[in-house]
């Protein structure tokens, strides 16, 4: 038997089931510290995070800076900026990783599997084969680099 070891999901499972927690997308927008929030990308209305527990490598979400839970609440401008940033990520994202596929979405409340009440979109890149054995019997995603390549990576990109 061979052991893979996630030692950065025990955060995760320690954080998921506190409900007086802040909401940390809030954190991020209003924060300075960009590369421990993983804030890829400010504008004036929206900004890009690396999704700290990604599905595979380059997992991001483009957030509205003011917490709203549902997209008719978003302004215009706000509307604009998330479009022209979801369209700037996955350009980035094609030149980093260069995958064969994206999924693009938003959950919304917690019966969609929304784990944050503020809207976020999320881009996950997809490769022919990326969902296998260790996801589908193992109920293991294996992600191939750590969380501080991944933003490295993508703010190396996003700089050009």
């Amino acid at each position: 038997m061979k052991n893979l070891f996630a030692p950065w999901r025990k955060t995760y499972i320690q954080n998921a089931k506190k409900q007086d927690r802040e909401c940390f997308i809030c954190v991020a927008a209003n924060g300075n510290d960009d590369a421990k929030n993983l804030v890829l990308l400010r504008g004036e209305h929206a900004f890009v995070i690396l999704n700290r527990y990604p599905y595979n490598a380059g997992h991001v979400m483009v957030c509205p800076k003011r917490h709203v839970k549902f997209p008719y609440e978003l302004t215009e401008d706000e509307q604009k900026e998330i479009m022209f940033f979801l369209g700037k990520m996955v350009q980035v994202l094609e030149s980093v990783y260069k995958p064969q596929g994206f999924n693009i979405g938003v959950n919304i409340g917690n019966a969609a599997g929304a784990g944050e009440e503020h809207l976020h979109f999320h881009i996950v890149s997809r490769w022919f084969g990326d969902t296998n054995f260790m996801s589908v019997v193992g109920e293991t995603r294996v992600i191939p680099e750590t969380i501080e390549d991944t933003y490295r990576k993508i703010k190396e990109a996003l700089s050009k």
